[in-house]
């Protein structure tokens, strides 16, 4: 089989496991965006996906993101780029000009680099607050406890466009626990995007509202 072909098979698996998953939480598929993460493959994994209609990506870096979408988005229209992993704060700029969306503001000196760079006259992207819902040393984001006040931060004191949560549930624990956390968090701060599950549990997340789920190896294959 040719990455071409893995790549769309696969495109048309995941896609139908998500039609599947909505049905039976009755919810609306069009409720939930596939963000395709496609962190480590290069141009020639991408394009298979491109040309199968999918438009929303996930990068975990900026400076990977840079020598790979540029040249993509002069191929192919309508293109909604995320950035999914961790931001230095030194390259909030960079991250500005490339991504549409940044899920990973998870400290409050990020927050004021992007505050600083708005007021500088940067148009800033759709932000997304990651909580560490696992409250994992080695993992960032804000801690669950933490997640109100920092909210309110953001949105009212500095007000940025934040609009959505996210999260990566500990790989040993029921991620459904997380969901419903992050799910309570969001509704009580009157946030609509909830950006959970991967490639392993898409399917639980979407049960438990998800409205956006990033999906690597299960498109691309493993890194």
């Amino acid at each position: 089989m040719t990455q071409t072909s893995f790549v769309v098979e696969n495109l048309s698996s995941v896609r139908a496991d998500m039609r599947q998953a909505a049905r039976a939480a009755e919810r609306l598929e069009t409720d939930i965006t596939l963000v395709a993460v496609s962190k480590t493959f290069s141009d020639a994994d991408i394009r298979p996906a491109l040309e199968k209609g999918q438009r929303v990506f996930g990068e975990n870096r900026v400076q990977e993101a840079y020598e790979k979408w540029p040249g993509l988005r002069e191929s192919f229209e309508g293109i909604e780029l995320h950035l999914i992993g961790p931001l230095q704060s030194n390259k909030v700029k960079e991250a500005i000009e490339l991504f549409d969306v940044i899920e990973t503001l998870d400290r409050e000196k990020l927050a004021h680099v992007f505050a600083t760079a708005r007021d500088n006259g940067a148009v800033l992207p759709d932000l997304y607050i990651q909580i560490n819902t696992g409250a994992e040393p080695q993992k960032a984001g804000v801690l669950p406890e933490a997640a109100d006040s920092f909210i309110q931060t953001c949105r009212d004191e500095l007000n940025l466009p934040v609009t959505g949560l996210m999260c990566i549930p500990p790989v040993d624990e029921e991620p459904s626990l997380h969901f419903v956390l992050l799910e309570k968090i969001a509704k009580r701060n009157d946030l609509a995007i909830l950006s959970m599950g991967m490639s392993a549990d898409f399917d639980v997340a979407i049960e438990f509202g998800a409205t956006h789920v990033r999906v690597g190896s299960a498109l691309f294959g493993s890194r």
